[in-house]
């Protein structure tokens, strides 16, 4: 072993860039090891700092039987699951992976030991308390999910801005990677608005900071102990960290955070364009002014885009006095505008540059947001193969162009549908049956459970606005 210290001080000398012949020199061995110790101090008080504000979360539910497993046991298999979150704010307010928590119908969060508060100096902490914690709202195009635990004056983290998050920046994950709590791992940026699938609006920084399942959820910060992203996925072929984790950036997070927090729901916007990347084809075939950027391939009848005087073959040059160098790069710009906000475009139309003033417009969100309000144990209605939730006005807030407000919405299907060629999806309203109003989930179970076999089903149901009648003989 001794052996190899001359060895191992000479390489850090270079990579501390300092001369070889320093090494035999104690002052400048003394000055290399301060460097160090100075960085290992900082990491560690770093880290003291991030910790209190993760927390391990375990999430108890259902998820349907799959092919295979063993008959009898049922619709719905009960699970866990492990994740990690971080603390935004010290009134409760908890950011996590929707993956973590989906179909839970029992979340609890461990929430770490504050710093000086377990007495004696042993290395083995004890473990935080376990607390409930619900969901006030989640947004599954970015597997985000706000949690509140009934806790305050806990220790959180800022967001930082991740627009101005660099290639090699310097970066830690926080959580609890396969259930081992208060992890801390370190790596690098290894890229920034890294698009996992072709034309997804959703982008990700990507690292090397070693992630492994449990890990979703936590915080992925900077060297100031910033939140920079949220640690979201991995890209592996063994199950485990190969250097390929992903994590949703601090500005997307900030917008589905705020959004949430304020109304319990995400609202995304859309101008009513479809912005396509130029090639070299495209713009050949079509005559463009220039082989690269952004082309409307469409703009909606009536849209804001429409009304703001854009036109299909227009060539985007600036969002917001950004200049548009593909078709994904504008998609990532409006979706992180919040609804009711205006954008600047700068377009080129022949040889004339114009500009477009453009109000920013909710779009129709996905119907599965409601699947994470309803648990088997009180949502099933098992003779329709759906769990469905009442038409509260939280509920009925989140249904675009909702013609009443009286019936059940349906949240979720079951694995198995009894109710023959009869498709109700999520997002459906059942409105009625067999002419008689629905009022609650507690009336459509019982008027369901009353009909006899071999008996006439009609369901008046609202789907995008639009009624229809859905007619079936009960099995």
């Amino acid at each position: 072993m001794k052996s190899r210290i001359p060895f191992l001080f000479l390489a850090l000398c270079v990579v501390l860039d300092l001369p070889a012949d320093l090494a035999a020199q104690s002052e400048g061995r003394d000055r290399a090891l301060a460097r160090l110790q100075d960085l290992s101090g900082y990491l560690e008080e770093l880290t003291r700092r991030v910790s209190p504000a993760v927390v391990a979360i375990v999430a108890t539910g259902y998820q349907p039987l799959q092919q295979g497993d063993a008959p009898g046991t049922g619709l719905l298999a009960r699970r866990q699951v492990g994740g990690s979150g971080v603390i935004l704010g010290a009134d409760g307010y908890i950011v996590t992976n929707l993956h973590v928590v989906e179909g839970a119908g029992r979340i609890r969060v461990r929430l770490p030991i504050p710093a000086g508060a377990a007495p004696g100096e042993s290395i083995l902490k004890p473990q935080g308390k376990l607390v409930g914690a619900r969901i006030v709202g989640f947004d599954r195009e970015t597997d985000l999910a706000v949690l509140k635990v009934d806790q305050t004056g806990l220790p959180y983290l800022e967001l930082a801005d991740s627009d101005e998050v660099l290639t090699g920046q310097l970066v830690f994950a926080f959580g609890s990677p396969l259930g081992l709590e208060n992890t801390v791992t370190m790596g690098i940026v290894s890229a920034v608005a890294r698009q996992l699938r072709p034309e997804d609006p959703m982008i990700y920084l990507q690292t090397d900071a070693p992630i492994n399942p449990g890990n979703s959820g936590g915080p992925l910060v900077d060297a100031e102990g910033k939140v920079i992203g949220i640690n979201t996925l991995i890209l592996s072929q063994s199950g485990g960290s190969e250097g390929l984790g992903f994590a949703a950036p601090s500005n997307i997070v900030r917008n589905i955070y705020q959004q949430i927090k304020l109304n319990g729901y995400v609202r995304r916007g859309m101008i009513g364009v479809n912005a396509q990347t130029i090639s070299l084809p495209l713009a050949e075939g079509l005559g463009l002014a220039r082989d690269w950027g952004v082309v409307l391939g469409d703009v909606y009848p009536r849209s804001p885009a429409q009304l703001a005087g854009l036109r299909v073959g227009d060539i985007v040059l600036t969002l917001d006095g950004k200049v548009m160098e593909n078709g994904r790069q504008f998609d990532v710009g409006l979706y992180r505008t919040p609804v009711g906000a205006t954008v600047t475009l700068e377009v080129l139309r022949g040889q004339d540059t114009l500009r477009a003033s453009v109000t920013v417009l909710e779009r129709e969100d996905d119907p599965g947001r409601f699947s994470l309000m309803v648990t088997p144990d009180e949502n099933l209605i098992q003779r329709l193969g759906i769990l469905g939730v009442g038409l509260e006005p939280r509920v009925a807030a989140m249904i675009p162009g909702l013609r009443a407000r009286n019936g059940v919405v349906v949240a979720a299907r079951s694995p198995d549908a009894v109710y023959g060629r009869v498709a109700l999806a999520p997002g459906d309203v059942i409105r009625a049956l067999n002419g008689d109003p629905i009022a609650s989930l507690d009336q459509l179970r019982s008027a369901i459970n009353s009909i006899e076999p071999g008996q006439p089903v009609v369901l008046q149901v609202e789907r995008r606005g639009r009624l229809q009648f859905m007619a079936f003989e009960m099995e």
